[in-house]
C-alpha cells in the first residue's frame, strides 16, 4: 500500500500478505531502488500472535508503502538477498521469537528478554563471534569498557599482521527498553523519554515524535513553530560536525582544529541553551509547537553569535583541509563503496559521502518552509576524507538555514507557547511514521494506534542502527591503527543504536 508519508493511515486499509510475498514485494522495492525503512513486529491486541510489519520508502517519489503479515512464528530470511534487513530480522528474533529462517549470523542485537516467552537471551560475554583461523591470524578485542568517559562497545578484530580482515561490532550494552516505556509510561513522560535516545540528537528525536503525533492526531503546526524547530535542529547539526571535525583533526594530530572546534561546539550548544535553556535542547519541542517562544532580541542576538562562531568554525577547518599531512591521513582511509552502502541501507552522511544522495530534508521534509539554494552534498570516495568534506559543507549549509529562520522568527504571527506537555488524545486503529534529518541522518519514529487510542507499536530507527555495519566495512583490509580515526569519522550512537 502506497501512502503519502504527512498524512496517518488507517491499519485496515494496509495490506496483510503472506511472509513469502511480502519478502518478494521487499526485494522487488529494493532491486527498484526503494529502501527498507522499518521492519519489527506487530502484536495483534487480541494476543494472538505477533506479524510482521514493513514499511519502504522511496527518496525519488517521495512516497511510502506498507504491508504486513499476519502473526507468524518464521519466515524465510531475507538477509541473504537483502543485506539492509539483518539487523532488522535479528531484532524480529530477539524480541518477539520470530524466526528467520537461513539468517546466516542470528546473535542478539541487545542483551534484553524478549517481549514474549519465556526464553533468556545470552548476557554479554556468552555470545558466539566471527573467528577466522591460521597460524598468523590473531584477535584484538576492545571494550567494551574503553578508557575516558565513553559508553560501552564492544569491537572484536580479525587481523593477519596489522590488517584488517574482519571487524565485529557487538552492541547493545546501553539497552532501556525505550519503545517498551514509551507504550506503558505516562504520556508526560514521552517527549523526555524520547530526548534521551540519543543525547546528541535530542531534537532530532524530539523532531520526529512531535511530527509523527501532530500526523496521527491531525494537529497543525505554527510557521513561527516550525522555524524555531529548525533552527534548533540546524544548531544541533552545527555544533557536532563541529566537534567531530575537530575529533578528527585530533586523530590525525593536527592539533590547532582539534582545540579550536572543542571551544566552538560549546558556542553552538550554548545558543541553543538561549533557545530554551538547555544546551541540548531538551524541554523545547511538544505536540503542536514549542514550549518557548523566541523574541525577535533573542532571534538577533543568536544570529550575531553564530555568524561568529561559524566564521571561526569555517577558519579551523579550512585551515585543516589545507594541510598536506591531513589530507595524506585521511585520502583512502575507511573506504565505503556505493554498492556497499547501497547494499547496507546507509542514511545520512555516511550514505552521501559514498555516493547516495539520501536526505530527508529533502526527501521527506517535516515541515513546507522552504530549503533555499540547499542541496545533498555528497561525495564519491566513501572514505574518512569524502565523510569530511561532507561534514564541512553541511556546515555552510546549517548556517544558511538556522540564520534564514531566526531571521524570518519575528516576521511571522506571535503566539503564546504551549502549555500542556501531554500527548493528546490519538485516533484507534492508525499508523503514522515522523522522520527528521538529523545531523548523523534519518531519524525514524513509527506509531501505530489500538482500539483504545494507546500505542500498539511504537518503533524507533535511529541511523546509528543502519550506519554501524558501514563502520565494519571501512575496516576491512584497513590497518588497524586506523580504527579511531573511521569510528570518529562516523560518531555512531551505542545509545541511539541501543534503545
Amino acid at each position: 500500500m502506497e501512502f503519502d508519508y504527512t498524512a496517518s493511515i488507517d491499519l485496515n486499509d494496509v495490506p496483510v500478505l503472506s511472509a513469502g510475498d511480502l519478502t518478494e514485494s521487499v526485494i522487488a522495492a529494493v532491486q527498484a531502488g526503494g529502501r527498507v525503512l522499518a521492519l519489527f513486529g506487530l502484536p495483534e491486541t487480541d494476543g494472538s500472535g505477533t506479524g510482521l510489519f514493513c514499511l519502504l520508502a522511496d527518496d525519488t517519489t517521495h512516497t511510502l508503502s506498507a504491508m504486513r503479515t499476519a502473526p507468524l512464528a518464521a519466515f524465510d530470511s531475507m538477509t541473504p538477498r537483502c543485506p539492509q534487513v539483518h539487523l532488522f530480522e535479528r531484532e524480529l528474533f530477539e524480541q518477539w521469537r520470530i524466526r528467520p529462517e537461513g539468517h546466516p549470523w542470528l546473535k542478539p542485537v541487545r542483551y534484553c528478554p524478549p517481549e514474549t516467552g519465556t526464553a533468556e537471551r545470552p548476557g554479554p560475554a556468552e555470545t558466539q563471534y566471527y573467528r577466522i583461523t591460521g597460524s598468523q591470524v590473531h584477535e584484538v578485542a576492545v571494550g567494551p569498557v574503553h578508557a575516558g568517559i565513553i559508553e560501552p562497545g564492544h569491537f572484536r578484530f580479525q587481523c593477519y599482521g596489522e590488517n584488517v580482515m574482519h571487524l565485529e561490532i557487538q552492541l547493545g550494552f546501553q539497552h532501556r527498553g525505550i519503545e517498551k516505556l514509551i507504550r506503558t509510561a505516562p504520556a508526560r513522560r514521552l517527549l523526555p523519554l524520547v530526548e534521551c535516545i540519543a543525547g546528541d540528537s535530542s531534537i532530532a528525536h524530539a523532531t520526529a515524535c512531535c511530527t509523527l503525533i501532530e500526523r496521527l492526531a491531525g494537529i497543525p503546526v505554527s510557521q513561527r513553530s516550525q522555524l524555531i524547530r529548525r533552527a534548533a535542529l540546524e544548531l544541533e547539526r552545527l555544533a557536532n560536525h563541529t566537534g567531530d571535525l575537530g575529533a578528527i583533526g585530533g586523530d590525525t594530530g593536527f592539533l590547532p582544529t582539534s582545540s579550536w572546534n572543542g571551544r566552538i561546539r560549546g558556542d553552538f550548544l550554548n545558543m541553543t541553551a538561549l533557545l530554551c535553556g538547555n544546551r541540548f535542547g531538551r524541554g523545547l519541542l511538544r505536540p503542536g509547537g514549542v514550549l518557548q517562544d523566541v523574541d525577535a532580541e533573542l532571534c538577533q542576538g543568536i544570529i550575531r553569535k553564530l555568524r561568529a562562531a561559524y566564521r571561526d568554525v569555517r577558519g579551523a577547518v579550512d585551515v585543516m583541509f589545507a594541510s598536506q599531512s591531513v589530507l595524506a591521513r585521511l585520502t583512502g582511509t575507511g573506504c565505503v563503496s556505493r554498492q556497499a552502502a547501497l547494499d547496507l541501507g546507509l542514511v545520512g552522511m555516511a550514505a552521501r559521502a559514498s555516493g547516495l544522495p539520501r536526505d530527508a530534508r529533502f526527501s521527506f521534509p517535516v515541515d513546507d518552509l522552504p530549503l533555499g539554494e540547499m542541496i545533498p552534498h555528497t561525495e564519491t570516495s566513501g572514505d574518512v576524507l569524502a565523510r569530511a568534506r561532507v561534514r564541512s559543507a553541511e556546515l555552510d549549509d546549517a548556517a544558511t538555514t538556522a540564520s534564514a529562520a531566526l531571521t524570518h522568527i519575528p516576521f511571522t504571527a506571535p503566539e503564546p507557547p504551549l502549555t500542556d506537555p501531554l500527548i493528546p488524545p490519538l485516533p484507534a486503529n492508525r499508523c503514522a511514521i515522523g522522520i527528521a534529518e538529523g545531523w548523523r541522518g534519518e531519524v525514524c519514529h513509527v506509531g501505530i494506534t489500538g482500539a483504545d487510542g494507546a500505542f500498539r507499536a511504537y518503533k524507533i530507527i535511529d541511523p546509528s542502527f543502519h550506519n554501524w555495519m558501514g563502520l565494519a566495512m571501512a575496516l576491512r583490509d584497513e590497518q588497524i591503527s586506523d580504527f579511531p580515526l573511521c569510528n570518529k569519522s562516523f560518531n555512531l550512537s551505542y545509545c541511539g543504536h541501543d534503545l
